[in-house]
């Protein structure tokens, strides 16, 4: 058994793909209208992206009541200068910087649909 994809619902799968296609520079495997993959250079776990009509971003922090993350992306980026050039490259994609950050040498972002994930380095003062 392995892992093959991880899975994000989305308003719009396709639109969510190319948002994470130009984060990522992964290649475009299946396009359907209801579900799009991502694969990784030289293999291994890709991202998935299914139709969701339904989808309601969720509020991070949590907050009673409210829609809750089921998961977050961690990126690794290698050092301060990466980390603050990989959130520029996501907000000029659109992605918006989450308001609550929770520590120094990790920035949360929320991806075009809600979803947050995080650039982080080891890279310490």
């Amino acid at each position: 058994m392995k892992l093959t994809a991880t899975v994000l619902d989305a308003p719009d799968p396709r639109a969510l793909a190319e948002f994470y296609r130009e984060l990522l520079g992964w290649r475009i495997g299946a396009d359907e209208p209801e579900w799009v993959t991502l694969r990784p250079p030289g293999g291994g776990a890709g991202l998935s992206f299914q139709l969701e009509p339904q989808y309601v971003p969720p509020v991070w922090p949590a907050d009673a009541g409210q829609q809750q993350m089921q998961l977050h992306l961690d990126f690794e980026v290698d050092g301060r200068a990466a980390l603050e050039a990989a959130v520029a490259k996501a907000v000029a994609a659109e992605a918006r910087i989450a308001e609550f950050q929770p520590q120094r040498n990790v920035r949360v972002l929320r991806d075009p649909a809600g979803h947050p994930f995080c650039f982080w380095t080891d890279d310490r003062p």
